[in-house]
This record gives C-alpha cells, sequence and structure tokens, in this order.
C-alpha cells in the first residue's frame, strides 16, 4: 500500500469520527458538536429583557450582534448556581442564529468514534431524551451528547429572536 493510499484510508476513517467540546453542569459532564461552537468566553453581565423566560438570562452585545444568553443549568432543571471564574459562555451558531449558552466550565476538545456513542436512554438523565444525540463513552468517562439544534426548539428560538429584538 502506497502512502497516498494508507492517508485515504485514515481519511476516510477520521471522516466518521466527531468532535465535541466538553463542558460541565454540576457534576455531570456534556458535549456538543465542536462545528456548533464559534467561540468561549468568559461570563460578562447581562442586559435582562423583561418577559423572557427563566432560562433567557438576557442579552449582550458580541462585536456589533446582539447575542441572548441561556443558561443551561435553568434549562435543565438543575440547581442553580452562582457564576464564578470557572463559568463561560459558548456561542454556539444554531439555526443560522448565534445564540451563548452558559456552562460551569469547559474541560476539552474530544474525538469520538462511531462506536464509542451510544443511543440516548430514553429515561434517567436530568433532561429529556429529546435534546440527547448519545452518550459519548471514553474509558472512564461519560459524556451527555447535547443536540443544540434541538435543545433550543424552533417555540423557544422565537423566545430569543423577540428577546434579540
Amino acid at each position: 500500500m502506497s502512502s497516498t493510499d494508507s492517508n485515504a484510508a485514515l481519511s476516510a476513517t477520521d471522516a466518521h469520527n466527531q468532535e465535541f467540546l466538553v463542558f460541565s453542569l454540576g457534576d455531570e459532564e456534556y458535549a456538543i458538536d465542536i462545528l456548533k461552537v464559534q467561540e468561549i468566553r468568559g461570563y460578562e453581565n447581562v442586559t435582562r429583557i423583561a418577559n423572557a423566560p427563566d432560562f433567557i438570562k438576557g442579552v449582550t452585545n458580541l462585536r456589533g450582534v446582539i447575542v441572548p444568553i441561556v443558561d443551561l443549568r435553568i434549562k435543565f432543571h438543575l440547581e442553580r448556581v452562582e457564576y464564578g471564574g470557572q463559568t463561560v459562555v459558548i456561542v454556539v451558531n444554531v439555526a443560522d442564529r448565534v445564540v451563548g449558552i452558559v456552562v460551569d466550565g469547559v474541560s476539552d476538545v474530544m474525538t469520538l468514534t462511531p462506536e464509542q456513542i451510544k443511543p440516548a436512554p430514553e429515561f434517567g438523565v436530568t433532561l429529556s431524551s429529546d435534546f440527547l444525540s448519545g452518550l459519548g463513552s471514553l474509558e472512564d468517562r461519560m459524556l451527555v451528547l447535547v443536540d443544540i439544534d434541538k435543545l433550543l426548539t424552533s417555540d423557544e428560538m422565537a423566545l430569543v429572536e423577540k428577546a434579540g429584538a
């Protein structure tokens, strides 16, 4: 096999692997598709929007773009926590919209093979399985893989649009 052939074989294998940004909420580790992530920023105070749902913390101005900020702890019905030095905002692109999601911290980027991704369970996790794309298992770690597009449903995105307007 020539080096070109082996490189093509490696590329084909790599094409099925997925990269995820790993973040924490409480004691759990979650992950989202790295291709949805635009940037990671420290948490800054936001401008609160009247009549917005609890999970929408408010909006912030990101280089001239008004970005709604969603707190995933509230969205996932987890206990509230004081924001600290590790609290970050992951800026994501969802359906051609820019949204910031507040998480406790970001740990790393992981590549998972299709064999390491298991189907989402129907119960037993803190959030509806509709939002899950699966569970990633890597050695002694279990990652809850979040489908960020489904998480911010179209009804909620309409609220986010209103909040940003």
